[in-house]
């Protein structure tokens, strides 16, 4: 269940934080297959919903015929996909123009705003332990902007966009977060997804994208790694820690994804980047001190 006190109030599954870890370790690999990807971006982000979703579907059968959503929350879980296949369109396009590490950190910022949200909004106040990992993970993350964002007219394009997608992102976890304080976790991310698929589609036609691919390895790598693994245990993982830890756990994705623009299109990792995924590797392992307590 969701809850607004401090996530060493609530029983957590054991499960829950590896889950978190996980899926924020595999989901960075979707700006590398978007680039790979023969299809435009919006194109590439209907692709993988479309193949995910039979598998999302079939996952989350028995959830709904056990718990069915009320009106309220079909509601819900249709603005969520839509909130979801404009976050994707916005940060596909995004990833285009600018660094694949510049496009997690942006696209990410959410890793921010969600602490914020909590401490603002639901008037959530970190524990001591938090409260030094919340300082940390936002230095690091402030450390890794600085030494991999570039001012130009290049990447502008791409930042912004990468930046809105980390606004539409926040609002779509808050969104589900509601949603997962009754519902599993393949309901709320298969009815989510049914409703982004059509959307991306019209807005991948009404840009004049590529949509039918040549190569589809990309693609399938793209649906089973973002949607089905990584959205999936992410999904599960979010009915159990509260926006804090969550957007702790999302500052992860920008130091994974600058080693893969590293390795794989020789985006080189400066000190600054060391640095600072350095300190957000040290923010998570503070901030699990108090959900063991």
């Amino acid at each position: 269940m969701v809850s607004s006190t401090p996530d060493a109030m609530i029983d957590i599954p054991r499960l829950a934080f590896p889950a978190l870890m996980l899926a924020n370790l595999i989901l960075p690999l979707g700006p590398v297959l978007v680039r790979l990807s023969d299809v435009g971006p919006v194109a590439a982000a209907f692709w993988r919903l479309l193949l995910a979703l039979p598998f999302l579907l079939l996952l989350a059968r028995p959830g709904l015929k056990r718990t069915p959503p009320t009106r309220r929350e079909w509601t819900l879980l249709i603005l969520s996909g839509l909130v979801f296949a404009a976050d994707l369109a916005a940060w596909h396009i995004g990833i285009l123009y600018t660094k694949v590490a510049n496009a997690t950190i942006f696209g990410n910022m959410s890793g921010l705003f969600l602490p914020a949200w909590a401490m603002l909004a639901l008037r959530q106040r970190p524990t001591r332990m938090q409260g030094v990992a919340l300082a940390l993970a936002g230095a690091g993350a402030l450390v890794m902007m600085g030494g991999s964002y570039e001012l130009s007219i290049r990447n502008l394009h791409g930042d912004l966009l990468c930046l809105l997608a980390g606004v539409l992102y926040t609002t779509y976890l808050l969104i589900v977060q509601g949603a997962r304080a009754r519902l599993d976790a393949w309901s709320v991310l298969a009815v989510a997804s049914a409703a982004s698929t059509p959307a991306l589609l019209l807005c991948a036609l009404a840009l004049g994208e590529v949509v039918m691919p040549q190569d589809w390895t990309p693609l399938l790598l793209l649906a089973l790694s973002s949607q089905l693994i990584g959205q999936g245990l992410l999904t599960y993982a979010i009915g159990w820690f509260s926006p804090l830890v969550l957007g702790l756990s999302l500052l992860l994705q920008p130091a994974v994804s600058a080693v893969f623009g590293w390795l794989l299109f020789g985006e080189w990792l400066s000190p600054a980047d060391m640095l600072g995924t350095a300190a957000v590797a040290a923010a998570l392992v503070l901030v699990r001190l108090p959900a063991r307590a």
